[in-house]
């Protein structure tokens, strides 16, 4: 009897174990697609029940010196920080130095607004405050440099409220910029030592920090502002100071595993501190995370994205799965982390497909050439080089346009298309631009 149980359990093991194989091998086979048409170049992680199914790098940690990616690679992890700046204002509240439903006039006196304003309206994105990485001039000219944390906090002073507090949901930047600011304010210390002290030493990320632009460790990755076969365009480095508790961290795919792990204790904050931030607010927003659900199930998620580098990490806690995804390009990783999860759960998914382009004649070409204005600041440069259609965005590099149709043309080098519309009489009045989810409009002025 003994014997029959014991061939039964191996039997299974095997079973199960054979699964897992084949779950892992589907998911490689997803990635390795996406990595084959330029479409992601980076690190992979997915677990499920603490064992941990792919961790793999994919492309070039550094392609002028051809160091391939390695599971080992300190990417930049962008709006990611937001949720670790969430879980120091719990801890906070925990300790009885804040309350979420403080004003902001408590922490900021002069804030235009600021006694209709809570912080939980900082968490949830719904302060109606202006994001100030839209300022291009200083997302252009100041976020490589040290900025003040006094200069960003007057620039969003010097902006109206978009919205009655609490009313809508408009993702801003600036909200969490405020919150380390009162993080500061409530310790007495420097936010990135707050940080440490309360997530990073406990959780042993050791490898996870703030100043990327001086780390010196041989894993630190370079980024790209666009990586294809024929052209690797290297990204500036934002300062941390410019991205702050909006965006400053970096870390690894073995750090942020181990902070999906410790969410499921109570060494960093309570169970039910954190399940304040994980119920969905406007736009199914909580506090530093995205809420939805598959299979009925909750999912946790977040994505970051700063010059050269994105990033997506999500959690479904109820079947103890984690997926990261690190980039060092700007990709619009969701439909690798939305394959990923599917074929978890024995869903459908899709293998990325190469775009294919046509040739238009030279004088169809010429009809889209012109400038497109996205506001004062911001245009689409369109021209006719040699026969090649090509566009330019205010302060990034010309790139070339590739027709896939009439009036729609799309970009190698970055996932995103442009569409030409026309007025009743044919001619061509605007461009929408396409990238990461995102739609932007641009009308022709010139």
């Amino acid at each position: 009897m003994k014997s029959k149980l014991l061939l039964l359990f191996i039997l299974l093991f095997q079973i199960s174990s054979a699964f897992a194989q084949s779950l892992s091998a589907r998911m490689d086979s997803l990635v390795t697609a996406y990595n084959n048409q330029y479409k992601f170049n980076g690190v992979v992680l997915v677990a499920k029940g603490g064992n941990v199914l792919l961790k793999k790098g994919y492309g070039y940690k550094d392609y002028a010196n051809r160091k391939p990616s390695d599971p080992n690679g300190i990417f930049q992890i962008g709006s990611i920080t937001k949720q670790f700046t969430s879980t120091v204002i719990l801890r906070l509240q925990e300790e009885g130095k804040l309350d979420v439903k403080d004003k902001l006039t408590k922490y900021v006196p002069d804030f235009p607004g600021g006694d209709q304003i809570t912080l939980e309206n900082l968490l949830t994105h719904t302060s109606g405050i202006y994001n100030y990485t839209n300022d291009n001039k200083f997302m252009n000219n100041e976020s490589l440099l040290h900025v003040e944390l006094g200069r960003m906090i007057s620039m969003m002073k010097s902006k109206p409220l978009e919205f009655q507090p609490g009313t809508k949901f408009s993702y801003s930047n600036s909200n969490y910029i405020l919150l380390g600011y009162i993080i500061q304010k409530v310790t007495g210390k420097p936010y990135e030592q707050v940080v440490h002290e309360y997530i990073l030493n406990p959780l042993g990320m050791n490898h996870s920090g703030f100043d990327f632009k001086n780390l010196k460790d041989t894993n630190k990755v370079v980024g790209y502002l666009a990586f294809e076969k024929s052209l690797q365009l290297l990204a500036p480095v934002v300062d941390s100071s410019a991205s702050f508790a909006a965006g400053a961290m970096y870390s690894t795919l073995d750090d942020l595993y181990k902070w999906d792990r410790g969410l499921y204790g109570s060494k960093v904050v309570s169970q039910s501190s954190l399940q304040k931030a994980f119920t969905p607010k406007l736009n199914k927003y909580g506090y530093g995370w995205f809420i939805d659900t598959v299979k009925g199930k909750r999912i946790l998620t977040h994505n970051g994205g700063i010059f050269g580098f994105t990033a997506d990490f999500l959690r479904i806690p109820a079947d103890d799965i984690c997926i990261i995804l690190l980039c060092n390009e700007g990709e619009n990783l969701s439909p690798i982390t939305k394959g990923l999860r599917n074929i978890l759960y024995d869903l459908p998914y899709d293998l990325p497909v190469e775009r294919k382009s046509i040739e238009l004649p030279e004088e169809e070409l010429r009809e889209y050439v012109g400038e497109y204005w996205v506001s004062e600041s911001v245009k689409v440069n369109i021209t006719l080089e040699s026969g090649q259609l090509k566009g330019q965005l205010t302060g990034q590099p010309k790139v070339e346009l590739f027709a896939q149709r009439k009036d729609l043309f799309f970009i190698k080098v970055v996932d995103a298309q442009l569409e030409f519309k026309r007025d009743s009489t044919g001619k061509v009045q605007k461009v929408t631009l396409y990238q990461g989810g995102a739609m932007i409009q641009a009308p022709k002025v010139k």
